[in-house]
């Protein structure tokens, strides 16, 4: 970072050059794949970090709110917004669908009769997958249930189908890159299966899948008309821990002043807890439940891990930074340490905007909508 930033509370820092090396890494993979690439954007939320992926040619998105929709259909024009559909939002949805080509996400007959009887304006749908996350979706397996809103969706005005759609969220609890890479096999067998069982009745249908594990360690998208990574824009300790990255490409981290040390307890005291973090946390054998891991501050952004230094507690204000006594000796009261997130689509959310390591301030969607 620039040695005359000034910083006096929590505070998310980008590594510009290393966020954009990233989006580029990930349109290739995608145009070497002939994929299209639609990069979900609830991990950075920002219309100026959006720009950086319309000049890698991007030209879809998906976000996580129709909020987030209206925020970003300033400036894109064909969005979809991943997550099953509100009907209490049905004001709102036919607005956007007036303004931009919108894709929206169901999972039963009754949404979208719903959507057939009160769609003002042409609106894309995919159909939600499980594919073994267990969270939301339509059984793979009950097709019976896929042709009826299939059939609700053909004879519908302003309704039209835009294909299968599926995260593979459960990528996140594998063991290995390989049980990673057998996950993302399996969910590309499953929709394509789906789709060849419905494609000569209703042609056209996409397949669509996204998971930043999948997507990062996986080079075969065939079979998969779309993928829809989110959080490699900036990567985080979680994505290290899986296998997904390398530190070196963690994009962001958040700047903490330190408040009190303890060196009786190998402890120092820093604001920055819950409501800057969140309370996402990695397990290590030898650490035990971590927060985030403290890395070296330099001019230029910030360096190395540093052993041992980690945020081992949170509390709402509160980080506790455990360490080494000969770590915890060399800092003070009032000095700024660099804390690399767990998960940085969370940490994101809760930060008002971006300082870049060049001193930048970027708004983001949060920020915009008076939310903090």
């Amino acid at each position: 970072m620039k040695n005359n930033l000034e910083i006096t509370k929590p505070v998310l820092i980008l590594d510009e050059g290393k966020c954009k090396s990233n989006i580029q890494w990930m349109a290739e993979k995608a145009r070497a794949s002939n994929t299209k690439f639609r990069p979900h954007f609830k991990t950075h939320q920002s219309l100026q970090i959006g720009r950086w992926f319309k000049d890698q040619g991007v030209d879809k998105i998906a976000v996580s709110s129709l909020e987030m929709a209206t925020y970003f259909a300033e400036e894109w024009d064909d969005i979809t917004v991943a997550f099953p559909v509100n009907i209490l939002e049905m004001d709102t949805i036919n607005e956007l669908a007036r303004k931009i080509t919108l894709h929206l996400l169901i999972e039963t007959e009754a949404t979208a009769a719903f959507l057939r009887q009160n769609l003002q304006n042409s609106v894309g749908c995919f159909l939600k997958i499980d594919v073994g996350t267990g969270r939301t979706g339509i059984n793979p397996t009950m097709t019976s249930q896929v042709e009826k809103i299939l059939s609700v969706i053909e004879n519908a005005g302003h309704l039209h189908g835009s294909g299968f759609l599926a995260h593979a969220g459960h990528t996140y609890q594998a063991k290995s890159t390989n049980e990673i890479g057998e996950i993302c096999k399996l969910s590309k067998e499953i929709l394509t299966g789906l789709k060849s069982v419905f494609s000569e009745q209703y042609p056209g249908l996409l397949n669509s899948l996204g998971d930043t594990p999948g997507c990062s360690i996986v080079d075969d998208f065939n079979g998969i008309d779309e993928i829809r990574p989110g959080n490699f824009v900036f990567y985080d300790l979680m994505q290290y821990q899986l296998g997904a990255c390398q530190v070196s490409r963690i994009a962001v981290a958040m700047a903490c002043p330190v408040v009190a040390i303890h060196e009786e307890r190998n402890e120092m005291v820093i604001y920055g807890g819950a409501v800057h973090f969140s309370k996402e946390f990695i397990t290590t054998e030898s650490e035990g439940i971590i927060y985030g891991r403290v890395v070296e501050r330099k001019d230029g952004g910030w360096g190395n891990v540093i052993p041992g230094l980690v945020l081992s507690g949170l509390s709402q204000e509160h980080g506790i930074i455990t360490g080494p006594a000969g770590e915890i000796g060399k800092y003070k009261a009032g000095d700024v340490i660099i804390v690399l997130p767990v998960h940085s689509c969370l940490t994101a959310s809760l930060s008002r905007n971006y300082i870049t390591t060049g001193g930048k301030i970027l708004s983001k969607f949060s920020q915009q909508n008076g939310w903090k």
